[in-house]
């Protein structure tokens, strides 16, 4: 580009052949006698009597053809998509003269990736963003979901704060999904939206270990790099799932009736349709419960999106028929399988609490949860109402999030204040706090107290 005024200065001198028919189009363009001028020429009875006339003709075509040629280079530089990562976040992966040098050992593993899809519906574009920025690390994946039900508003809102935040420009990890599905969390659709994503988040990068579905209503308890390194010791098999075999009143409630759940079927949003009918337990695989959210292994996805057994299928079809399917299915899929019944860890590091009032669903959570939630050494919890002064309380005390800005972690070299991760270098430098060494006693105290196998798939 800064070129293209010398090359404007300079009159090129007429060609006195064409060039050869393999030459590029554009080669033939600016190299062959300008065809207006030819055109000109033919209409001039006489043409030799007017040389200069002709000369300035064939410039100021061949100008104006070289700067368009100039402004789509420049276009398509300036706006085109960016051909890789920064090189300053991910410097293993890139050539040498970009590498930042850390005084860093190897004693630690490498640190995992995780992917997350975050989800809402009608007006859960602000708390949609809030969750992306708490939970948000250079290493994992985003794919960020709402429903139909949504404005055009809201989607504008989520999309324009992606594309205009430079860490998410930079390490090109967080994606919006353009074609929204719809999930009634009382129907089998969440199952649906759930594989949907997985589906996405292996298309788009393979290199995530573990799969994290977060609603709105859900807010993270540990930062990122706390997470991550604990995660960074754990087996890239173990899935975190809440899972039993003792049905109880679910039984009647949410096994034995059928229901068609709209969201698979109809462009807007209507009530659930009840079968007056209900259909007996299976007897061709054991049915487990649990709860609808878990933390599952990319192989485990992948058994169930791609897997040549046909499990996964079977019992897809029995559970888009049933009640509440997203607590039901993932249990079942692990439990009846043998290549991943050994896998479960039965807990899945959720925070939730339930009343008689709130069977199905939990109860919101207020600043007086805290103190427990702290103690139970959950990693989320859920469901909170918007805007709660307890989610200040969260990002503040256990996150250190400043309002509109990511938690900030190893990664982040700017000072302290808003603009701490406005300055980046490595992601795969981890600085965990005290939210590490409660997830590590959460996870110690399930595999080493005698009971972890015995309550798998049991």
């Amino acid at each position: 580009m800064q070129n293209s005024g010398s090359t404007a200065a300079a009159a090129p001198t007429p060609p006195q052949s064409q060039p050869p028919p393999q030459q590029h189009q554009w080669s033939s363009i600016l190299t062959s006698k300008p065809i207006f001028s030819t055109l000109f020429s033919l209409r001039d009875p006489k043409p030799n009597n007017k040389p200069t006339l002709l000369l300035y003709t064939f410039l100021a075509i061949s100008l104006l053809s070289i700067t368009f040629i100039f402004s789509l280079c420049t276009s398509s530089s300036s706006t085109g998509p960016h051909s890789g990562p920064d090189p300053f976040l991910f410097p293993a992966h890139q050539a040498h003269n970009h590498r930042i040098i850390y005084d860093s050992t190897k004693a630690n593993p490498p640190p995992p990736s995780i992917a997350y899809l975050i989800s809402g519906s009608r007006s859960d574009s602000g708390r949609i963003i809030r969750l992306l920025h708490a939970t948000y690390h250079p290493l994992n994946q985003y794919l960020l979901h709402l429903d139909p039900s949504a404005s055009h508003a809201d989607r504008e809102r989520v999309a324009l704060t992606v594309q205009s935040n430079p860490i998410f420009k930079a390490a090109q990890n967080v994606h919006v999904m353009g074609k929204p599905d719809f999930a009634y969390q009382k129907g089998s659709s969440p199952v649906s939206l759930a594989l949907h994503a997985a589906s996405i988040l292996i298309r788009l990068n393979l290199k995530w270990d573990w799969f994290v579905s977060l609603s709105a209503d859900a807010y993270p308890l540990v930062t990122q790099d706390d997470l991550l390194h604990i995660m960074s010791f754990l087996p890239k098999d173990m899935n975190f799932v809440n899972h039993s075999s003792y049905i109880g009143w679910k039984e009647s409630r949410r096994l034995r009736p059928i229901i068609v759940d709209p969201g698979l079927y109809l462009a807007e949003g209507t009530e659930m349709f009840y079968a007056t009918q209900k259909r007996d337990l299976p007897s061709a695989f054991r049915v487990f419960t649990g709860s609808s959210f878990s933390i599952l292994t990319r192989s485990f996805l992948e058994f169930c999106i791609l897997g040549a057994d046909n499990l996964p299928r079977l019992l897809l079809m029995y559970f888009s028929n049933t009640p509440w399917s997203l607590s039901n299915y993932f249990p079942s899929v692990l439990c009846n399988s043998r290549q991943f019944n050994r896998t479960v860890i039965n807990q899945n590091l959720l925070y939730a609490m339930y009343d008689n009032r709130h069977i199905s669903d939990p109860r919101p959570l207020n600043s007086s949860d805290f103190d427990d939630m702290i103690r139970s050494g959950a990693v989320f919890a859920r469901k909170f109402q918007p805007d709660d002064p307890v989610l200040d309380l969260i990002d503040q005390k256990l996150l250190r999030r400043s309002p509109g800005s990511v938690v900030p972690g190893g990664w982040c070299l700017g000072e302290s204040g808003n603009s701490t991760c406005l300055t980046w270098g490595d992601a795969n430098i981890l600085r965990p706090g005290s939210g590490s060494q409660r997830i590590e006693k959460a996870i110690v105290k399930l595999l080493s107290n005698g009971t972890f196998r015995s309550h798998q798939c049991v």
